[in-house]
């Protein structure tokens, strides 16, 4: 058998690489592409080459304008953290760098290189979530100690001047009372429950069905709930009750997203072979909460699940929070993703074996 030529060669060692590459001309137009972009894009080489670049994609958070650029500067470019939402719905993340190289036959083209990175953001966001609620629950604990006994002293001594006092003037005692009482409840709701309420197995749609049916009596008439559900996805060991919390919150934080119109969709799927904070599990329940709003502010991002964050005018900051906390004692998490007209909550919920099969 006769050697490869150089350029056969070249083309299967290209093949071999971990980092996707697109050769495209100053239209944009595809020329090559290696195994590894053939996997980011979920197709062949065929249908790839011969393609604008900009027609396989619905959204790119990176400005795909600029590349043309790149030939006339003969300046590199790069952005270490791109969006690119696909027409069937997936999303990937991916570290870019354009640069000009010269092709035989084709003079100079665009050389991209891509680097998926969704599993590294996911590790870090995982990371980030385990320190966000360390943080949280040291800072509560700290309040807890330093307002609720000042708190209860200074409600306590209200109470017996209340008692003394005629009707007339207890005014200012009664709401010395009603704030003590406001502030203690703050507390109450930052630390939040300890221990989780008593589980059973329930199916998903249950719950969800619960929360929709209180979001209704609150949702304006040009928004629009739509249901995505998995109806074969097996029921669950939890707290119903604290995940109807968790899901009330993200559904009422995606309707005051959206506003007066827009669209939310909740939906349901089971993921398999999910590690969640370094365990991994076969099967996981997966409820996701989108909707069409303007998106997380990039300030917040980084900090949403820390309590008293909040980007809304009249928000306490305390929702988030107390939603991660409560699926944290499920062995879950929340991951976020967030772009204009599409911002994304999902709620990862493990499946495990009740308690008592455990014990048994």
């Amino acid at each position: 058998m006769a050697p490869p030529s150089p350029p056969q060669l070249t083309e299967a060692l290209a093949d071999q690489l971990v980092t996707a590459i697109l050769v495209l001309d100053g239209q944009l137009i595809v020329r090559y592409a290696n195994a590894a972009a053939d996997a980011i894009f979920a197709a062949s080489a065929r249908r790839l080459e011969g393609t604008p670049v900009d027609s396989h994609l619905r959204y790119s958070s990176f400005d795909l304008a600029l590349l043309p650029g790149v030939l006339q500067s003969q300046q590199t470019l790069s952005d270490s953290d791109v969006t690119w939402v696909f027409h069937d719905g997936k999303s990937v993340n991916v570290e870019l760098t354009a640069s000009v190289a010269e092709v035989p036959g084709q003079g100079l083209t665009i050389l991209l290189e891509m680097r998926q990175i969704d599993l590294i953001r996911r590790i870090n966001q995982e990371q980030t979530q385990q320190h966000q609620l360390a943080a949280a629950q040291q800072l509560v604990r700290g309040l807890a100690h330093e307002i609720k006994n000042p708190l209860g002293g200074l409600r306590g001594a209200a109470q017996l001047l209340d008692a003394e006092l005629p009707e007339s003037q207890r005014e200012f005692t009664q709401l010395i009372m009603a704030q003590a009482d406001r502030l203690r409840n703050l507390v109450d709701r930052l630390l939040g429950p300890n221990r989780p309420s008593e589980r059973r197995q329930i199916n998903i749609h249950e719950v969800l069905a619960r929360v929709l049916d209180l979001i209704q009596l609150e949702c304006p008439t040009n928004v629009s709930i739509r249901k995505d559900y998995d109806p074969s996805v097996p029921p669950l060991w939890i707290s119903p009750e604290q995940i109807e919390q968790v899901l009330l919150n993200l559904v009422k934080n995606a309707l005051e997203a959206v506003g007066t119109a827009g669209q939310i969709v909740v939906r349901t799927r089971v993921s398999h072979q999910e590690t969640i904070y370094g365990t991994r599990y076969r099967q996981c329940l997966l409820i996701t909460v989108q909707d069409d709003g303007p998106g997380v502010p990039a300030e917040l991002r980084d900090t949403l699940f820390y309590p008293l964050v909040t980007g809304r005018e009249n928000g306490s900051g305390l929702g988030l929070s107390i939603a991660q906390s409560l699926v944290h004692q499920h062995a879950g998490k929340i991951e976020v993703s967030s772009r204009p007209q599409c911002t994304e909550f999902t709620v990862y919920l493990p499946y495990q074996r009740p308690e008592v099969e455990d014990a048994a």
